[in-house]
């Protein structure tokens, strides 16, 4: 099973009150099979923005300058990115890789 780590590159902002309005996001997937000299370890990864709109005058706003990651993260999850949908997909490129199911090259030497 991959470790996902989710991560806020950037937030875009409106500078006269600091409202956010777009939020860049990535999800990094890793997972390592084997042990040791044999250990491989798997990667895929998944970014992404969300629109947003924000009232500054209201009571629950927050401005860019105190805004935390895991604020940015909870409104890229309300604003249509599936994160259960997300990490599947991911888990799913890994599992590819570990278990191809297609191959290239050619079938003759040089």
């Amino acid at each position: 099973m991959a470790t996902f780590t989710w991560t806020i590159p950037t937030c875009e902002h409106v500078i006269a009150d600091g409202g956010i309005n777009v939020v860049h996001w990535r999800c990094n997937a890793t997972q390592t099979e084997g042990t040791g000299d044999d250990a491989v370890t798997y990667t895929a990864s998944s970014y992404g923005t969300v629109g947003l709109t924000y009232d500054a005058s209201a009571s629950d706003f927050v401005a860019y300058d105190e805004v935390t990651e895991a604020e940015a993260q909870s409104w890229v999850w309300a604003n249509g990115v599936d994160k259960s949908e997300t990490e599947a997909n991911l888990q799913n490129l890994i599992d590819q890789q570990v278990n191809p199911v297609e191959a290239s090259g050619v079938p003759w030497s040089s």
